[in-house]
């Protein structure tokens, strides 16, 4: 194929890519290629091609040439923000140029202006099919003079097309991406994480954009979503072992296969933000307060520009690294779940060489470490701010809160959050998720936020510790004064400001009606469950971190029916030791003040991968190596857990339950290494076993199962899917999904059956179990045992006391004569009423 020639497509002075004053540009993360400083008011073709692409805008365009090569021209930086001003497009997409023909025109005295600067590159965004092989730089240009040739990559490294195992060849697999919300910090974290494990370079490519694995940022950058095909290429000794297991860790769905929620709606405009009084957002977390509200704003952290030179400023930004990376280190030790996996994404974006690489670089040129480092990640926040990725700009959040934090260790600034008054309903233009793990709950009782969106990380924090928040608000919140009377209502997605008398008087009633039912029900927590008529119902609850425990135990369970262990062994690179284990159960136990505790052996594969065991990629995970069948495979992990488990004191307290058994022999060989295990640290008595009833297979046998395990427990989440051949992360059925469905009715009354053949107990401890509708239900099925939610123990605790048995086993029998999860839901609601 011949060398395609481009020509300057404006006047102007030609410069090499990497002196753009911009990170995104000049660390090639879209794609290599020149710029030019211009000094006319026109675009022009550089070849013959056809339009791709051309932003709404105005200032940026794609062209594809007959070759494949694809060329974006932009005209200025951060020119976005103009809004079209200043440009008149001359072109649509899809339609055919040919070489010197008017692209775009543009006011070069307005761009000069307004705009962060005029420089325009002009890029290759697919670097992995075309290389630059001649361009021109550091000299003016007149249009239509030679700018660059390119050639395709096929035509200059004939090895590399043949896709060899030789270290020098590139080996590339394209893939469709199942994560919900595609490649956003987390995911990125992981991969790269990943990558480093073997010696390849590796690259993802979506459409015609390519970007390092190892660089979290290049990855935000490429926008990846949910459905999204991308490429990736591996070069190097493990170029091959690389992918697949790349491959592998994005196929499984990363633990966020689920469908992806809309993006979030744009900020209420003005005149909608007026009706009734109130301000219209976004529900981030739902609840109801009353309170003031006052303003929390972040103050600029003063930097100087020029530095006390290249060794000094360097040292600065190197200690300061490390100062973060070990209070990261720590903060992640002393988190779980959502937060944990934040502070985890903190530090991977802390490592990204995009962000040290730009700011040595900065550093380099003179300026200080503080500076430096602020003009390389900003940038970055705010190409992913203004993308059309509702979901990228709430990830540049947590870029804006990473640069806060180091700076804060650079400058040595204290980054506290201020202290509130008792019930302050906090606003903000925006707030950052390390804003949130330092407020104090007791002050604060909500928040309102200009700007985020729902699936931000301020948003799943707030919802995590349970404080209303509401989010997107708009320009509406700004004229809000210190101390205004507001009433949030989160779950409604509105905020009431400066109410009547008559409107808050009447929401503190709700508060207070609300408060006194939840403290009649934690007054009455502590009592053993019972129905009306004295039978005996376990409520147990749903753990998955120490915390956890502790609000269960504060919300009175009476134990626990289900520790979900998978916390403990992913998002690591290598599985935790027996003691690491061990300390973490014995926590969880103690935190139990001796009730049970019902540990479910690990239960990864599937949705839940783990990198440092090897699995191939499968066509349908949630089918194949998962749950116990990764505990038989590996027999030695199997071994170290039960040890684990085995070692918490007092002797007793702790139960075990094995994930995903689908026959009697799965559970006959972990019965053996449970009781060869017990033998050698001789325990006195015989350790109970139980098994999760999740797929149909034990559902139907679960009278052959209840022979030799000692209980049986219904994970109705997996059960349902399996019975209804419906996958979770599907979206095209996930919404079809129902555990109250006829079928898996049925599958729960034969296991109750089955278990009571041999006089062992059946429980609930998937969604079901927290689903008040549920409850009667599942106890006339004759479920006697219930492990839900900690947050939702004295509710079902309030509910199971006002239940007989005799009506709950009528309602049973009637709802499985339904034909519908529909017909039983009216049944359930008239049940209630």
């Amino acid at each position: 194929m011949a060398p395609i020639l481009l020509s300057a497509p404006m006047q102007g002075w030609a410069l090499p890519i990497d002196q753009v004053p911009d990170a995104v540009f000049a660390d090639r993360m879209l794609g290599d290629g020149v710029a030019i400083d211009p000094t006319g008011d026109g675009l022009y073709a550089p070849c013959d091609a056809t339009v791709l692409t051309l932003l709404d805008s105005g200032h940026a365009i794609t062209l594809r040439t007959a070759e494949g090569a694809e060329i974006l021209i932009h005209i200025g930086l951060d020119t976005v923000a103009l809004g079209g001003r200043g440009f008149s497009p001359c072109v649509a997409v899809g339609d055919r140029v040919v070489t010197g023909a008017p692209l775009i025109r543009f006011d070069l005295d307005l761009l000069v202006r307004e705009a962060r600067a005029v420089v325009t590159p002009i890029i290759v965004v697919n670097p992995d099919r075309f290389a630059i092989t001649q361009c021109t730089t550091d000299r003016e240009v007149a249009l239509g003079d030679p700018l660059m040739t390119i050639e395709p990559i096929a035509d200059i490294r004939p090895d590399a097309a043949a896709g060899g195992a030789d270290a020098g060849d590139i080996l590339t697999r394209t893939i469709t991406v199942p994560l919900a919300h595609g490649i956003h910090a987390r995911p990125a974290a992981r991969l790269g994480a990943l990558a480093k494990r073997y010696t390849a370079d590796v690259t993802v490519t979506r459409d015609a954009n390519t970007s390092s694995i190892l660089s979290p940022i290049g990855l935000l950058a490429l926008g990846v979503r949910y459905n999204d095909p991308i490429t990736l290429g591996a070069r190097g000794p493990d170029a091959a072992d690389a992918l697949d297991a790349i491959a592998a860790l994005i196929l499984s769905g990363m633990g966020e296969t689920t469908p992806a929620p809309a993006p979030a709606p744009a900020a209420p405009s003005p005149v909608r933000a007026a009706i009734d009084g109130a301000l219209l957002g976004v529900t981030a977390a739902p609840g109801l307060a009353v309170g003031k509200a006052r303003w929390f704003r972040h103050a600029e952290i003063a930097v100087p520009e020029q530095g006390q030179g290249i060794a000094v400023e360097n040292e600065r930004f190197a200690s300061a690294i490390r100062t973060l990376a070990a209070r990261l280190a720590e903060q992640t030790r002393h988190s779980a779940g959502a937060q944990k996996a934040i502070v985890e994404a903190h530090a991977a974006m802390l490592d990204d060489p995009v962000l040290r690489d730009g700011t040595e670089a900065q550093i380099a040129a003179g300026k200080s470490a503080g500076h430096a480092w602020r003009a390389t990640i900003r940038p970055l926040a705010d190409a992913l701010r203004a993308g059309t990725d509702a979901r990228l700009a709430e990830r540049a959040d947590d870029m804006l809160d990473l640069e806060r934090q180091l700076l804060a260790v650079l400058e040595g600034v204290e980054t506290t959050v201020p202290v509130f008054p008792p019930e302050t309903i906090l606003l903000a233009d925006d707030l950052l998720p390390s804003d949130i793990l330092a407020l104090d709950r007791a002050t604060v009782i909500g928040l309102c936020v200009a700007r985020g969106g729902p699936t931000s990380h301020v948003a799943i924090l707030a919802a995590t510790i349970g404080l209303p928040a509401l989010v997107a608000v708009g320009p509406a919140l700004a004229p809000l004064a210190d101390g205004t009377p507001v009433i949030l209502e989160a779950s409604e997605g509105l905020m009431r400001v400066d109410p009547d008398a008559d409107t808050l008087v009447a929401a503190q009633v709700r508060l207070a009606q609300a408060e006194m039912r939840r403290a009649d029900m934690l007054a009455r927590a502590g009592e053993l469950c019972r129905m009306a008529d004295g039978t005996r119902i376990e409520a147990f609850a749903n753990l998955g971190s120490i915390g956890d425990a502790r609000l269960a135990r504060d919300n009175g369970a009476e134990g626990s029916g289900l520790l979900r262990t998978e916390f403990l062994f992913l998002e690591r690179e290598s599985a935790p030791s027996v003691a690491e284990q061990t300390a973490d159960y014995q926590a969880i136990a103690d935190a139990l003040d001796g009730r049970p505790l019902i540990v479910r052996l690990l239960d990864i594969g599937g949705d839940k991968p783990a990198p440092y065991l090897p699995m191939d990629a499968e066509e349908n995970p949630a089918l194949g190596l998962r749950g116990i069948r990764v505990g038989l495979a590996y027999p030695q992990m199997l071994e170290d857990q039960v040890r684990a488990i085995l070692s918490v004191r007092p002797t007793g307290q702790c139960r075990i339950m094995v994930p995903m058994i689908a026959s009697l022999d799965e559970l006959r060989a972990v019965r053996a290494a449970v009781d060869r295990i017990a033998a050698e640290l001789d325990l006195p008595d015989r350790v109970p076993v139980g098994v999760m009833i999740e797929t149909p297979a034990a559902a139907v046998t679960a009278d052959l199962i209840a022979s030799e395990a000692d209980f049986l427990s219904v994970g109705t989440n997996d059960l349902t899917q399996y019975t209804l051949a419906m996958d979770r992360g599907n979206p095209a059925v996930a919404p079809g999904i129902d555990g109250l469905h006829p079928a898996v009715l049925r599958l729960i009354a034969q296991t109750c059956k089955g278990g009571a053949v041999h006089g062992r107990w059946t429980g609930v401890c998937g969604g079901l179990a927290s689903e008040p509708l549920a409850v009667p239900i599942l106890i006339g099925l004759g479920v006697t045992e219930l492990s839900c939610a900690p947050a939702i123990i004295p509710e079902i605790k309030a509910l199971v006391a006002t239940l007989g048995m005799e009506a709950c086993r009528e309602h049973a029998t009637a709802c499985l004569a339904c034909t519908s999860a529909a017909q039983v839901r009216t049944l359930a609601r008239e049940f209630a009423a």
